[in-house]
């Protein structure tokens, strides 16, 4: 049984994570309005809590093998498309809150390609061949290889997605 220590660590793990994408958002937003300083200032405090976070991570033992991990990232992402956004997805429809369904529909649909990509990296691990993914920016529809003309899930052009290596 997990014990309150592990719980807190967990908690904490998410909270880390959270704050680290909020600066990111932050410090985005920053540069938009000319505040450079301040972005810098909120992208080194997004570093320090990626810091907190997988030290956390790594001290309740969620970081296994690389098979494990990429185990455990198909089951998250596949708990993502089948239960956790379906529900919001209609709660959104019904509620007529049109950009809350948008973010959510593209959202559930990548995390379908997320789960395939980790699939195909787990049956393939030892013999992957070496390639850069492209990451589009407006639904995060991830490929390896060139990047399409078109994303498959929210239209945008080939100018939407940035490489990650």
């Amino acid at each position: 049984m997990e014990g309150k220590t592990e719980r807190n660590l967990i908690q904490a793990f998410a909270g880390e994570s959270q704050a680290n994408r909020k600066y990111l958002a932050f410090a985005k937003q920053a540069e938009k309005e000319g505040y450079h300083q301040v972005a810098k200032l909120f992208r080194a405090v997004a570093e320090a809590e990626t810091i907190h976070a997988l030290s956390h991570l790594n001290v309740v033992g969620k970081v296994g093998t690389t098979a494990e991990n990429l185990k455990a990232a198909i089951d998250g992402e596949t708990f993502e498309f089948v239960e956790m956004y379906p529900p919001m997805i209609d709660l959104a429809r019904r509620e007529e809150n049109k950009a809350a369904l948008r973010s959510f529909t593209y959202a559930n649909a990548v995390e379908t390609v997320h789960a395939t990509l980790y699939k195909e990296a787990l049956e393939e691990m030892g013999n992957l061949d070496e390639t850069d993914y492209h990451v589009c920016s407006v639904c995060g529809f991830t490929c390896g290889g060139e990047a399409p003309g078109q994303c498959p899930i929210c239209g945008s052009g080939e100018k939407a997605f940035y490489k990650v290596g």
